[in-house]
């Protein structure tokens, strides 16, 4: 069942009904979502008092027939007009992640875990898994942490950071970072010559000695007589 849709802006909406519109307080509160007595208070300059009037039928609310016709049939009520243009939705940004207070003193545990047993994570994995800082994780590296020498190597999934499947995930995603961080490296190095000389490109040894002739073709020279 798709939801009514009401102004943006209901109470300025409103006022500018009472304000210019012979409607009553209920055709009022009915379209802008308010009780009808609120509605009362905005005529009576009792709620609402500085905001200034938004005008339904520029904005494409309603419209000047849609008005009238209510004016003269106390039990009409308004409906909003279907926009010409889709509003695109609007994306909420993720809240970061909340761990209880009884559990925050166990994070430098997870995270030196973390480093121990899966050092392709990058500290935004790591971040985004336990919900410490960047500051934390490399106090921890450096075992410079304030409380360094209490921090022991626990699962986060036993401490109850984060539960087995996320940290599944987690693992699946940075290795393949990693990976895929290897190639292009691979690929951007350039080429380098072997320092091994080839076979191939040795010189090869020239023959000084000069060929013998062969018995059969020289002449014997006569013995003397």
């Amino acid at each position: 069942m798709a939801v009514e849709q009401k102004p943006l802006m209901p109470k300025a909406t409103a006022v500018w009904l009472v304000d210019n519109t012979g409607l009553s307080f209920e055709q009022i509160a009915d379209f802008c979502g308010l009780h009808p007595l609120e509605v009362k208070g905005i005529a009576d300059d009792d709620v609402a008092k500085g905001i200034k009037g938004q005008d339904p039928v520029t904005s494409g609310q309603l419209t000047r027939e849609q008005i009238s016709e209510a004016e003269k049939d106390p039990k009409k009520r308004l409906k909003m007009m279907t926009p010409k243009h889709k509003m695109p939705g609007v994306r909420l940004k993720r809240a970061p992640r909340y761990t209880p207070v009884s559990k925050r003193q166990d994070k430098p545990d997870a995270v030196y875990w973390i480093i121990r047993n899966h050092p392709e994570f990058a500290d935004a994995d790591i971040i985004k898994l336990i919900g410490t800082t960047k500051a934390t994780i490399q106090k921890i590296r450096e075992r410079s942490h304030w409380n360094a020498t209490n921090i022991k190597a626990v699962d986060p999934v036993t401490l109850g950071l984060c539960s087995q499947l996320e940290l599944d995930l987690a693992v699946t995603r940075a290795s393949a970072s990693t990976t895929r961080s290897r190639c292009c490296r691979t690929r951007a190095m350039p080429a380098t010559r072997s320092t091994t000389s080839c076979p191939c490109s040795t010189a090869r040894p020239t023959c000084t000695t000069r060929p013998t002739r062969s018995a059969t073709s020289c002449s014997t020279a006569s013995p003397p007589t």
